[in-house]
Formats: C-alpha cells, structure tokens, sequence
C-alpha cells in the first residue's frame, strides 16, 4: 500500500504551511499529492506551484469540478501539467453538488452519471491527440451546421496515458467509477464497511469492464492525528465531520450523510443534519458519535495507527491519503513523518 497527501484547500491562512508539508513528502518518498477545489482557490494553479518546487511526487486534483470546465479545457490543463511536471501529473475528476454546480458555475446539477462518462470519454479521446468528434446527449463537438472543425490537442503529454480518477461516493457512481477510471478517490471510508460501501460496486464495473481490481487504485482520504489521547483527537474532527454529514448538500441530497447512513448511523446522521442545517453548528458536531469519527480517521499512537493501516490495506486500499492535522506546521510534519514511521511497522511498505 501507498501514501499519499491531501492538503484540501488553498487559501485557508496555511499555504506556506501546506507548500512545506508537500515537500516534507515529497522527501519521505510520499507518492501523491492532491489538491481540492469548490468555489475558492482552483486545483491546477495550486498543482502547478507544488509540482514546480518538488522532485517526484505526483500531483493529483482532486478534484477538477466538472461543472467548472468543458472537457477539452480539462484535457488541456490535464496535458499541460504533466508536461510541466515531467508526467507526474493525475487528473481526479467529479461533478461537485448541486448547490455549487448551480450556484457557482451556473450548471444545472442533472444527470450526473450520465455527465460523467460523456466528459470522461471526450477527455480520454482528446489526450489521445486525435481530432475530436463527439455525438453525446450533454456535449456535442463540433457543434453542427456551424464554422467549427474537429481539432487535436497540439501538447504533448509526458505519457501516453494520464492516470484518470473519479470522486465517488453512491453505489451507481461507484460502479461506473470502476467501469471507466483508472481509480476512485473515496472520502469518509472505514475499514470495516468498505467491502459493502465501496470496494463492492467498484468490482461490479470493473466486470462489466472486463477487467478485474488489479491496477485500479482505491484512493481514500483520511485525516491523521497522532498523539496518545484518541478521544480528544477524534473531538479535533468533530466540526469537520458535521460539516460533511450535516451541511454538504441540502436536506434531500447529502451524498455524505447518505453514506453514514449506509455505515449503520441512520439515527445519528439525521440528528447531525437537522442541527446543523438548524444552524446549532456546535450540537451538530457534538451529535457526531466518537466511533464515526474514529472509523474514518487515522488516531492515537503510531502503533494504532499502524494497525489500522494494515486493516485499510485488507479492505482493499491501495493508496492511503492522508490529512495531517495540527495546529502548527511542526505538529503537521509530526503528523506526516508518523505516517511514514506507522506504514513502515505496519510491513506494508
């Protein structure tokens, strides 16, 4: 099993901080580095930055809002950073929520799956670098009975075929993840429930494929705090996981409150949610139960950590991402290189 790191956001007062945890990695032989998008700062600029003042990480998005561009732009930015970077560069894509898809980029949030593989085979046809013909319900190129032309793609990629993830969370995405991706970047995963919750879907598409798992990574983000008190680590990820279960999405459509539901927290998610979306953000996080939060994070000594390294890597993960938490950039880079200690005692690496 892999590590990786995911510095979330840009912008949010640590960006100096993150550029040195990024490079912390990259000198403890991490494998990847992803960076997140919404509606502040954007994946590929980020990258860009990262990419430029390191060695050999790869720089993943994750992820590139597919509301936010068409899909040629996105091959483009796709060939360009992995010219850049000299092809250290993985394109993680997903079609963000609704509230953003049509509050921010003006795209009405329908048809997700359906988007999906349209945008994903115009993308894959476009860094092939021939000319671009596409007939699709949602895209249509060239645009008939105009001046337009099928074009190729001029940039040359470093390699013939840049790594493709796809953010998914319900069993229909999942599924389709497996059938057309090279990968799944998963958020909130436990251990105990992957089989049922993930790895389970993403075999069925990958069949449907006519492929196996061999070769496509399950990419899971988890925080990661180290320390020996895991009661009052997990309370560090209290507000994060309201944030997800209770405010990401409306009341109808919380893609992550339906996947606690799905872990066995059908009572807890739903009293998350009505709180915080009551705007009591404080008894939303207190409503989280400690066993959520410790399922789904990475907490306690290096040897606890270790085991539940090994416990993710039965479960099926192939790259563990990490989030490490601290309130200063030491805690931070304690944070990381215990990861490195923990995948090291787990005999995983």
């Amino acid at each position: 099993m892999r590590l990786g790191i995911n510095l979330g956001y840009w912008g949010a007062g640590m960006d100096g901080d993150n550029l040195a945890v990024a490079q912390e990695a990259d000198r403890l032989g991490y494998d990847v580095c992803w960076a997140a998008e919404a509606y502040g700062s954007d994946a590929p600029t980020v990258l860009t930055w990262v990419a430029a003042q390191t060695e050999s990480i790869d720089v993943g998005s994750a992820i590139m809002q597919i509301p936010a561009r068409q899909p040629t732009m996105t091959a483009m930015t796709a060939a360009t950073l992995d010219s850049l970077s000299g092809g250290r560069f993985r394109l993680g894509l997903g079609v963000s929520g609704p509230q953003v898809s049509e509050g921010w980029y003006g795209v009405k949030f329908d048809k997700p799956l359906a988007r999906t593989r349209e945008y994903v085979e115009i993308v894959r046809k476009a860094m092939t670098r021939e000319r671009v013909s596409y007939e699709g319900v949602h895209w249509t190129l060239p645009l008939p009975g105009g001046p337009g032309k099928p074009i190729k793609l001029t940039v040359h990629p470093q390699r013939e075929h840049i790594p493709l993830y796809i953010a998914a969370i319900g069993p229909k995405n999942l599924e389709q993840t497996g059938e057309i991706a090279d990968g799944a970047l998963l958020i909130f995963p436990s251990a105990e429930h992957l089989e049922e919750t993930a790895i389970q879907p993403l075999r069925a598409g990958r069949e449907k494929a006519g492929k196996t798992m061999e070769g496509f990574d399950v990419s899971p983000t988890l925080p990661l705090a180290v320390g020996d008190d895991v009661m009052g680590l997990a309370d560090m990820f209290r507000p994060y996981t309201a944030l997800y279960v209770g405010g990401m999405g409306s009341r109808k459509q919380n893609f992550y409150n339906q996947l606690a539901q799905r872990m066995g927290y059908e009572k807890e998610a739903a009293e998350i949610q009505d709180k915080y979306l009551d705007g009591d953000k404080a008894g939303a996080a207190a409503a989280v139960p400690h066993q959520l939060i410790d399922q789904t994070a990475l907490l306690g000594p290096v040897e606890r950590i270790a085991e539940r390294m090994q416990a993710y890597a039965a479960a099926g993960v192939t790259t563990l991402n990490l989030a490490p938490a601290g309130f200063t950039l030491e805690e931070r880079l304690t944070a990381l290189r215990a990861g490195t200690d923990a995948l090291e005692r787990s005999g995983l690496a």
